[in-house]
């Protein structure tokens, strides 16, 4: 049985409040696994948790209770972090670095140089659509494109392990529809990818398996396509039907000339799915 890149029972994190001697619990038991080669989407309203998983797996915060691994590595373990690539919602980089040399920095930081490293600098500014940015300083970059500079900075090192927080925060649409294909593309390759987003459209068009979080808690999680689609509720597509024919479809079509292209069950929107499940009145 193949190790999941990711394996997390359990996770609580509880921030104390000394002034006001009460806690906040941030995180309350949630457990999640994500499988190699998988693209899962972590979704929530606000201050429901999602970053501070995401932190807690990536070993910026420590647990309160609970555990968690990367591809069966406790990830309180620095080594776990090593096959990791990371996107923070709020990227910060040293604004006096060029594009070019911020990969570098990076890459270095990773164990990579010399011509290896040129290479995949190479490959990665046009990746992210930043060829005519290679050698502009960050500081004169808008939101959009430090996030591109922020996703080609989490692959530099060729990571098994993709985590990003909101990559498509602040991007205009055709930025965005670019990190999408982006991340299929690292589907295709073997990558896993573990994100948050609140693009709920481009989330069930990229992600396999989806968990939703509230209030802390993981209230909904599984393959999206069970996720979305309608119970007890059968839809059957059928080509050049006539209206008479509708009404008795189930009797007649294997008998007429009309061909049944399918047979599904109706989906809704995985955006009316978020919004039932973490609707405040619950």
């Amino acid at each position: 049985m193949n190790t999941p890149a990711v394996d997390i029972r359990n996770l609580t994190k509880i921030f104390p409040v000394p002034l006001r001697r009460r806690r906040i619990v941030a995180v309350k038991n949630v457990s999640l696994t994500v499988e190699s080669g998988e693209v899962y989407g972590l979704l929530g309203p606000n201050g429901s948790g999602k970053s501070t998983t995401l932190k807690m797996l990536l070993g910026l915060i420590t647990p309160t209770h609970g555990e968690a691994h990367i591809f069966g590595m406790d990830s309180r373990d620095y080594h776990s972090r090593i096959d990791v690539g990371f996107l923070p919602e709020n990227p910060y980089f040293h604004k006096f670095l060029t594009a070019a040399e911020l990969l570098a920095f990076h890459g270095k930081i990773c164990g990579l140089g010399g011509k290896a490293l040129a290479k995949r600098i190479d490959e990665l500014i046009p990746l992210v659509g930043l060829e005519d940015a290679r050698d502009r300083r960050v500081s004169g970059f808008s939101k959009g494109m430090l996030q591109r500079i922020g996703l080609a900075q989490a692959l530099i090192h060729d990571p098994r392990l993709v985590v990003l927080d909101e990559p498509t925060a602040g991007v205009d649409p055709a930025g965005s529809h670019q990190i999408r294909d982006l991340i299929l593309d690292l589907k295709k390759r073997g990558k896993t990818v573990l994100l948050t987003s609140h693009l709920l459209e481009q989330v069930q068009e990229i992600c396999d398996r989806v968990g939703i979080m509230a209030r802390g808690e993981m209230i909904r999680e599984g393959v999206l396509d069970d996720l979305v689609r309608i119970k007890n509720q059968t839809e059957f597509v059928v080509q050049n039907a006539t209206p008479e024919l509708a009404s008795r479809i189930e009797e007649l079509v294997a008998g007429s000339s009309a061909e049944l292209v399918a047979t599904r069950q109706p989906e809704r929107s995985l955006e009316s799915v978020f919004l039932e499940l973490t609707s405040s009145d619950k």
